[in-house]
């Protein structure tokens, strides 16, 4: 089975599981999407949103940020993963929006690259789910879901994003990645598939009979 027929596979059942892909991230707007985003590296989508209702009623601007500084936004997010690494990049992101952007978040790729703490995936999922701009956000698990679906043999996310971004249409790359997300973390998990009992192993490989073992990004 070629890969354009895997990813067929793969688009159909995804479109029949998750017709609606909403964004796990809570936000009220871009700027905290850019704010969530950086707080989910190495932390999941839940607790994130645990922390941060208690802050965007209050706190959701960069000027808030700039003005609360760095150890009380560390108070703030203290129970987040590596959150002393994480309050200096929201601390010195929000001040190079207020002084270069006037408090408004970029909206280019090369632009937001640019601030503090953000890098190429970070920047795609602000272009994709804050502006609608087509993106391919590719992470370490989506980079496991493609290497396991036969759709990539990408040594890190940065080829299997290309890979990606060949193999479906771009109006479908906003959606698809958070259906990607959704999935593995329903049905083609980590430590309990690997590569044989979810509907996409099992169709795209109807013969796998071994554990995949996938290259780490």
């Amino acid at each position: 089975m070629s890969e354009k027929k895997r990813a067929k596979i793969v688009l159909k059942i995804l479109n029949q599981t998750y017709p609606q892909a909403p964004i796990p991230l809570k936000h009220r707007n871009i700027f905290t999407l850019l704010v969530s985003v950086l707080l989910s590296a190495q932390c999941t989508d839940v607790n994130v949103n645990n922390v941060t209702r208690n802050i965007y009623p209050k706190y959701n601007q960069p000027k808030h940020f700039v003005e609360l500084g760095q150890k009380k936004i560390e108070n703030l997010i203290k129970s987040i993963g590596i959150f002393r690494i994480k309050s200096r990049s929201i601390y010195n992101l929000s001040k190079t929006l207020v002084k270069k952007y006037k408090g408004k978040v970029p909206k280019s790729f090369e632009e937001l690259e640019e601030l503090p703490g953000v890098g190429h995936k970070t920047a795609s999922v602000v272009m994709a789910q804050g502006f609608g701009v087509p993106a391919f956000p590719v992470d370490t698990h989506i980079h496991r879901l493609a290497q396991r679906w036969g759709l990539t043999n990408g040594k890190n996310v940065v080829q299997t994003e290309k890979d990606l971004k060949k193999l479906f249409p771009i109006k479908n790359w906003n959606k698809l990645h958070l259906q990607i997300i959704y999935y593995g973390r329903e049905y083609c998990k980590a430590r309990e598939c690997y590569g044989l009992t979810c509907k996409i192993c099992t169709t795209c490989y109807p013969n796998r009979k071994k554990p995949i073992k996938t290259k780490k990004a």
